[in-house]
């Protein structure tokens, strides 16, 4: 089984090299599902914050919170990262017949979970590009879009640690045909 990492900042297409593998009957997991889902595991850390609504956490509340907080920041990831890890190595046993499995795992490097993969795939997207998809799709402020992408690493360090860069800045079609001429090497 070759474990393989697809990961690129916010707003570079991970979601949509994820439909096309799966399109094509690849494993793939998405590590923002995951977080999602192991979200109550932080409910007590952030128990005195304005992130509920329902009894449950919030992740545009939450999200706002920690973007503009760098040591709730940190504690988040401290309970999510080991957890997600281990959502990682289940979806490879639970797979481990498949030739190959992908992890959407936009914080690889962050995060320090390269040791997981054995190759790394980077989607890059100019950043303007970016900025114009957070605003119309997530409906953020520009100013908060500039905070969301500037709390990764930068693009250009992520390619020197990538194994595969794929470029999404022209479209789907294109997007489609890289990924595929990657299947196919």
């Amino acid at each position: 089984m070759i474990k393989i990492a697809i990961c690129g900042n916010i707003a570079s297409g991970k979601s949509e090299v994820e439909k096309i593998l799966k399109s094509l009957n690849y494993k793939v997991l998405d590590t923002d599902d995951s977080a999602h889902d192991l979200l109550f595991h932080a409910k007590n850390t952030f128990k005195n914050y304005d992130v509920f609504k329902d009894g449950e956490i919030s992740r545009s509340k939450l999200g706002k919170l920690v973007f503009s907080n760098e040591e709730l920041k940190n504690k988040l990831e401290d309970i999510l990262h080991p957890l997600i890890r281990k959502e990682i190595e289940k979806f490879f046993t639970k797979n481990n017949k498949e030739k190959y499995v992908f992890v959407a795992i936009p914080l690889l490097f962050e995060a320090g979970m390269e040791d997981l993969f054995d190759k790394i795939i980077f989607i890059y997207s100019d950043d303007e590009l970016r900025l114009k998809r957070l605003i119309s799709r997530n409906g953020y402020s520009e100013e908060y879009a500039k905070i969301r992408m500037n709390s990764q690493m930068s693009q250009d360090e992520k390619i020197k640690k990538s194994d595969v860069v794929i470029y999404n800045n022209s479209g789907l079609e294109d997007l489609k045909l890289q990924i595929l001429k990657y299947l196919n090497t």
